[in-house]
């Protein structure tokens, strides 16, 4: 399988916000991001209201969106679902939400979980946390190079945790071809900008040079 062109993966964790942040939201999308992942842990669930708000508004400018944990959820409105270590079983997901779905799986620096992970069903896999980060701060830390290890599994690799603009560059180059992002977009002081800034430097990652 070809390594998809490298770009940016929003995280928009509404926990971690004070409101819904929809003008945020409008300002990423536009600014090209490929991904998209509601993630909400504020109650026993997320809010189905705010999940399809979220997702008419990345299905306007034909981004993937991707609901964190909840497959059930994922299943209930045709999208894609990202699964931690503890949050179900990737065959009953696949099963359930068809062949064409997108499936990620978090694996922390362990290729033999990301092995394990797409056996199971899913068709890309996540890498992390690489630097500090607000919105799993328990999270071990993970080295770069197992990024580069994982591109010989043939599927989108993507990297997670604490990632922005000033430390994106050697996750990209380690070999990640999804940089996932939270708090750099959606609490930055201009997530226009910030947004901005970020799909143009996965954009020239994923230039002939770098190739």
């Amino acid at each position: 399988m070809t390594a998809p062109s490298r770009g940016v993966y929003a995280i928009y964790d509404r926990t971690t916000l004070d409101d819904d942040a929809l003008d945020r939201v409008d300002a990423v999308l536009a600014a090209g991001v490929r991904w998209f992942q509601y993630r909400d842990k504020r109650n026993s669930r997320p809010d189905t209201a705010l999940a399809r708000q979220l997702q008419a508004r990345c299905q306007a400018v034909q981004a993937e969106f991707i609901i964190n944990d909840d497959w059930r959820l994922a299943a209930e409105l045709g999208c894609g679902v990202h699964m931690g270590a503890t949050d179900g079983n990737l065959a009953t997901a696949r099963a359930a939400l068809g062949p064409h779905a997108r499936i990620g799986a978090t694996c922390g620096s362990d290729i033999g979980r990301a092995e394990g992970a797409l056996a199971a069903g899913a068709d890309h896999v996540s890498f992390g946390r690489f630097f500090a980060s607000a919105t799993k701060p328990e999270a071990p830390p993970a080295d770069p190079v197992v990024l580069g290890q994982a591109q010989a599994l043939g599927v989108p690799v993507v990297a997670i945790g604490g990632i922005e603009r000033h430390n994106a560059g050697q996750l990209l180059t380690a070999g990640a071809d999804l940089i996932a992002i939270s708090g750099a977009l959606f609490r930055a002081a201009d997530s226009t900008r910030a947004a901005a800034e970020l799909v143009a430097l996965c954009a020239a990652y994923s230039a002939p040079e770098h190739a």
